[in-house]
Order: structure tokens, then sequence, then C-alpha cells
């Protein structure tokens, strides 16, 4: 996911590359969003995913999904939010 996610407490393991993602189901009742809470937008918390990487992170796997999902029109964008507060 990159250093923009990445778990720097000392619970992480693989040195911070990796942590348990919440499911998506609830999703649509959730006020927080990311592992650590830290946004409550939909829309955020997809791209914070985008990260590029540095010396201690490799760049986001989701950085190509990111790309796709910017390219969506505002009537696709609007029912892939809708789909996920409907979860």
């Amino acid at each position: 996911m990159g250093p923009g996610l990445a778990d720097t407490s000392s619970r992480a393991t693989r040195e911070g590359m990796s942590f348990r993602t919440a499911p998506l189901w609830g999703l649509g009742q959730r006020k927080f969003f990311l592992h650590d809470g830290r946004t409550t937008e939909l829309r955020e918390a997809i791209m914070a995913h985008r990260s590029f990487g540095n010396l201690q992170f490799g760049s986001s796997e989701a950085n190509l999904v990111i790309q796709i999902f910017d390219a969506l029109g505002g009537a696709d964008t609007q029912d892939i939010f809708n789909f996920l507060r409907s979860l």
C-alpha cells in the first residue's frame, strides 16, 4: 500500500507493510475509514491508497485501480459510492 498507509506501530508486521483489512460488510454504517480511521470520506479513503513508494516502502498495488477510478465520469463514481454505502 506504500508509505502513505504504512503501519509503523509496534504491532505492525513485515516492517509496516501488512495489517488486517476490515471487511466491506457494514461499510455503509461506518463513520470512519481506513485501518486507523483517519478519514470520514470514501473518496479520501480510496485516494489514500495511491502511493509511489520511498526507500522503506514500495509503491502501492492500488495505483492502477485509482488511475481507472479517476478516469470515471461523475455518474459512474456516484454509482460506486452508492454501492459501497449499501453494504
